[in-house]
């Protein structure tokens, strides 16, 4: 398993008329998450998708515990528990300043070859970066 946590400041605009953040902003919350997991394996999505990958999102769930409100500091816990097919998944929890669990989530992405548009295997540098992480 492998697991890197990441800060996020709720701003005005991500809250509803109740106060609290709008559920849709969690996809994103969980792409900051994802893409900076990727980072600390030095990946960047930038850099996938320059060597002609494409990682389209094909499930995304989420269970809501608690409510994150204005101003609110985030902790984003995104995970991987084992190593990719065409398929990989993270899962996430989101936590308040208290500690509190707000959500759980799970995104399922697929990675695409950019020029035939159809599932393919991860890249090395994807596996053997993660395969390092996994299994240590």
């Amino acid at each position: 398993m492998y697991s890197k946590e990441t800060k996020i400041r709720v701003r005005y605009g991500e809250t509803d008329q109740m106060g609290y953040v709008y559920y849709g902003v969690y996809a994103q919350y969980f792409e900051v998450g994802r893409v900076e997991l990727l980072r600390s394996l030095g990946v960047s999505y930038k850099e996938l998708e320059k060597s002609g990958f494409a990682l389209p999102v094909v499930d995304f769930e989420i269970n809501y515990k608690k409510a994150a409100l204005y101003d609110d500091e985030l902790t984003i816990r995104t995970t991987i528990k084992e190593l990719p097919s065409a398929r990989i998944t993270f899962e996430y929890e989101t936590y308040n300043v208290a500690k509190e669990l707000l959500n759980v989530g799970k995104v399922i992405l697929v990675f695409v070859d950019k020029v035939t548009k159809k599932p393919c295997l991860p890249p090395a540098l994807i596996m053997d970066k993660l395969k390092e992480k996994l299994e240590s």
